[in-house]
């Protein structure tokens, strides 16, 4: 009986420690192809940064999105927290408009896994035509005190080729 359970805990001690070592080798993996242009610590005591990544959209490389989060080494605080800010940085053109999906749910342009706790942080691109303005929506797939974390940015056509003047109606 005894050699069973020294058995059991040696295979869930070695199972655990695979995930970590999983875990932390994908971590430094991911922070090696990171889009990271600012990182400010929260203090001396404290484990905690703010990171600021900046992403293009795939589909419109004339927006660029800067995404500030909260990295937690060695703690389980909570990532979910972050705001998003987008802004036209080249061309937009028609085609490339005509190129993405225009439905109300619109498309996800980035993913990123945020903690070993499952949650991930998506990025929506929704196009709104009657204001000819591309909104991207940033969120936590994982509900945090009741409520899933989110932040909104715009980025207005007015003014690139893609834009076209909106039909009026009377």
């Amino acid at each position: 009986m005894h050699s069973q359970l020294s058995f059991k805990f040696a295979k869930d001690a070695s199972k655990t420690a695979s995930l970590l070592l999983v875990t932390l080798v994908g971590s430094v993996v991911l922070s090696g192809c990171s889009d990271d242009v600012g990182k400010v610590s929260l203090g001396l005591f404290t484990t905690k940064d703010v990171i600021i990544d900046a992403k293009h959209d795939p589909k419109i490389p004339g927006v660029t999105c800067h995404i500030s989060r909260i990295e937690a080494n060695l703690d389980l605080a909570d990532p979910s927290d972050m705001s998003i800010s987008c802004r036209q940085t080249g061309p937009i053109s028609h085609a490339e408009l005509a190129d993405i999906d225009k439905s109300k749910n619109g498309e996800v342009v980035f993913k990123e896994s945020l903690s070993i706790l499952f949650k991930s942080l998506k990025v929506r691109r929704i196009f709104d035509a009657e204001n000819q303005t591309l909104l991207y929506l940033s969120y936590s797939t994982k509900e945090t005190n009741g409520s899933h974390k989110h932040a909104l940015s715009t980025v207005p056509l007015y003014g690139t080729a893609a834009w076209q003047k909106p039909l009026t109606t009377q």
